[in-house]
């Protein structure tokens, strides 16, 4: 790994720990929110009732352990560079009394299982993230077993996604936040139609498709809404703490304007959009 990926990936391990605790106290609604890219990710991977299965980012724990109770005679191996979204994550798992789940704080570039190990790898909104995605994605068609199923959700367009675009289109017009360059890590880097799959195809995957699942981000009111994102979103808080008081203010204000269009029967409802894309390995 390049010098300047190992940094990227250093600040990462950071910047998530610090936001563990507000995944963590949004965890329902975070469920609830994301349960249908997961659930995509999931059937696309054709797991079996004893399949070996490594979530890739897994964070706080989805789709990991939901695919654990699909595969009752099998195992799901739950990874992500930072330990503190794995302990919400496991955490999770004994309440729920999983116990074919296990847990291993690593670097998607650098898998420390052995080739041909799992019947399906998945991975939710994190390649997007990840400082080096080709070397990532060659390393999870290595540990991943011939004839098995990689699948992954990475967010559509911007204009797909006003729950994120509406605030970071905000902060950058009132900040200096730099748009990041197109091989960079960044929410929506991923999303150019066909990228995914050409991605996909040049780490050697097979009968690589793609398609898209859409669902709402629901909220009571704009409060709720902006002490969720801030607390969830770490470009968020990145380019607030680049804003002094006064420009802070004025972003608040002008976000809570622009979420009026979004309301509908007494609640916030933002499209949400994500591309599901998946590969057999040879």
């Amino acid at each position: 790994m390049s010098v300047a990926a190992d940094s990227i990936r250093d600040r990462q391990r950071i910047i998530w720990d610090q936001f563990a605790a507000g995944w963590k106290k949004w965890d329902a609604e975070l469920l609830g929110w994301q349960a249908p890219f997961g659930d995509a990710v999931i059937q696309d991977a054709r797991l079996q009732p004893d399949s070996i299965v490594l979530d890739v980012a897994s964070g706080t724990g989805e789709p990991g352990l939901t695919a654990a109770t699909l595969v009752p005679d099998g195992e799901v191996v739950l990874t992500d560079i930072s330990a503190g979204m794995l302990r919400v994550a496991e955490e999770k798992a004994s309440a729920r009394g999983l116990a074919n789940v296990s847990f291993s704080v690593c670097d998607a570039a650098e898998l420390p299982f052995d080739d041909g190990t799992f019947d399906a790898v998945l991975c939710c909104f994190g390649v997007t993230f990840f400082p080096d995605m080709k070397a990532a994605l060659r390393e999870m068609v290595r540990t991943a077993k011939p004839g098995a199923r990689i699948s992954a959700a990475v967010w559509g367009r911007p204009a797909e996604n006003p729950w994120a675009s509406l605030i970071l289109g905000t902060l950058a017009h009132h900040t200096e936040l730099p748009s990041p360059p197109a091989d960079m890590p960044g929410l929506f880097r991923c999303s150019p139609p066909g990228f995914m799959p050409r991605m996909f195809r040049d780490a050697g995957l097979v009968e690589v498709a793609e398609r898209k699942v859409s669902t709402d981000l629901v909220h009571d009111s704009p409060e709720s809404y902006w002490e969720f994102i801030t607390d969830i979103a770490t470009t968020v808080a990145t380019g607030l703490a680049m804003a002094d008081k006064e420009a802070r203010l004025l972003i608040r204000s002008d976000v809570f304007q622009m979420l009026g269009r979004y309301e509908h029967q007494g609640a916030l409802r933002l499209r949400s959009t994500a591309t599901i894309v998946a590969g057999t390995r040879a």
